[in-house]
Order: C-alpha cells, then sequence, then structure tokens
C-alpha cells in the first residue's frame, strides 16, 4: 500500500494505492481541509492529525508526496512549506519511507506527458486505479501514489546497481 499526498495548508489531498500483481487498485481517498479563519498552529496540527490518522487506518508501506515548487505569492510558499513540514513529521512518525516526486514526474508516470493538464491526469488516474477520486486534490494524491508505485521499483534497482 502506498500512501500518495498533495500537500497545501488550505487544502491536502490524500489516497491509498493498493498494488495487486501488476494491477493498481484505489482503495482510499480524501482531502483534509483548513481555513484562514483557524489559528495557523491548529491548521497545521489539523494535517498532521489526519495523516496520521490514515497512516494508522491502512497498513501503508510506502510515501510519496509532490515535490517543492515555489509559488509566486510568498504567502502561499510559506504556508506550503509549513503545511509539507507537518505531514512530512506524520508520514516520519509512521516510520515510512517518504520519496518526493516533481509535478512533471507525476504528470509523466501517469499520462506519458509531463506538460498534461489536470483533466488528462484525473482521467488517467481513474482509469489506472479503478475508481473516481473524491477531490481534485485527491486525484492529484493518487497521481503522486502511481507515480511511486511505477517509479520506485526502477529507482530500487537503479541503488542497487550501484
Amino acid at each position: 500500500m502506498i500512501l500518495g499526498i498533495d500537500p497545501g495548508l488550505a487544502s491536502t489531498g490524500y489516497a491509498v494505492l493498493s498494488i495487486e500483481g501488476t494491477r493498481l487498485r484505489g482503495v482510499a481517498d480524501g482531502t483534509l481541509t483548513t481555513t484562514p479563519r483557524q489559528d495557523h498552529i491548529e491548521r497545521l496540527k489539523i494535517l498532521f492529525d489526519g495523516v496520521a490518522a490514515v497512516v494508522d487506518d491502512f497498513e501503508i508501506h510506502a510515501a510519496a508526496i509532490e515535490a517543492w515548487f515555489v509559488h509566486p505569492a510568498a504567502t502561499s510558499t510559506m504556508g506550503t512549506a509549513e503545511a509539507r513540514g507537518a505531514i512530512q513529521v506524520a508520514l516520519a512518525n509512521g516510520e515510512l519511507d517518504v520519496t518526493e516526486y516533481t509535478p512533471k514526474s507525476i504528470k509523466q508516470a501517469v499520462t506519458g506527458s509531463g506538460a498534461a493538464d489536470k483533466t488528462q491526469v484525473q482521467a488517467m488516474v481513474t482509469r489506472l486505479c479503478g475508481r473516481k477520486c473524491s477531490s481534485n486534490h485527491a486525484a492529484d494524491a493518487m497521481a503522486v501514489a502511481i507515480c511511486h508505485a511505477t517509479s520506485a521499483p526502477l529507482q530500487q534497482a537503479i541503488r542497487r546497481a550501484k
């Protein structure tokens, strides 16, 4: 089981993907949400607790998260960075190996094109994991999990070869 994460302070998508032989199956997905009206630390705690609960609820073997990108708005960048930190600590507490993937590599793994748009990604996620995700953020998280499922074996072989 792989946990995919699409991090954000206002909305964090998560998805659990099962690998059954050569078949991928979406097991669960959802979105953790916070609002600017909430205390900032409380928002980070909601994300931490939400991710920790998903790790506890499923037999997760690995986690993957969308890699850092710089947003033009500085406040958005800081919020996303802090959200990622809270999420990564929750994953570390679950003793999970965490791999990061760039948005381009995720799109490439799921659609065959690093320039795919959100509609193309969501359509392929539905086709590959056998279910429609509950939100755009959850679909993005499922795409992260699919990317890891298809990329991790190659990365492991490269590490062993070195």
